[in-house]
This record gives structure tokens, C-alpha cells and sequence, in this order.
């Protein structure tokens, strides 16, 4: 009888290990998720910017003409 309590024991704790490692992942690409949306936003806001810079060098270069 020993045995089988044992295995069930066992079993309830490997999933409980299980869980625990399944929310941490939950958690740690909740985390990842945020980090890449900040990022894409520091590169459209970068992007604006370079256009912005462009612009004003293509009117500086056509007056130079």
C-alpha cells in the first residue's frame, strides 16, 4: 500500500512542479511581449524621426541647386 501512495504523491507533486513552471513562462512572455511592443514603438518613433531628418536634407539640397 505504501508503493502506490507513494506514486500518487509523486505524481501530484510533478505536477504541481509542472504548474508552477507553466506560470512562470506565462509570466516571463508576458514580460517579453511588453518589452518587444516598447521596442517597435522606439523604432517607428526613430523611423519618424529619420524621415523627418530626411526631408529637411532633400530641401536643404534643393536649395543649394
Amino acid at each position: 500500500m505504501f508503493w502506490p501512495m507513494l506514486a500518487i504523491a509523486l505524481g501530484f507533486l510533478g505536477l504541481a512542479v509542472l504548474g508552477v513552471l507553466a506560470v512562470r513562462v506565462f509570466l516571463e512572455v508576458q514580460r517579453l511581449g511588453r518589452q518587444v511592443a516598447h521596442a517597435t514603438d522606439r523604432i517607428q518613433q526613430a523611423a519618424e524621426e529619420l524621415e523627418t531628418a530626411a526631408v529637411g536634407l532633400a530641401r536643404t539640397g534643393d536649395s543649394l541647386r
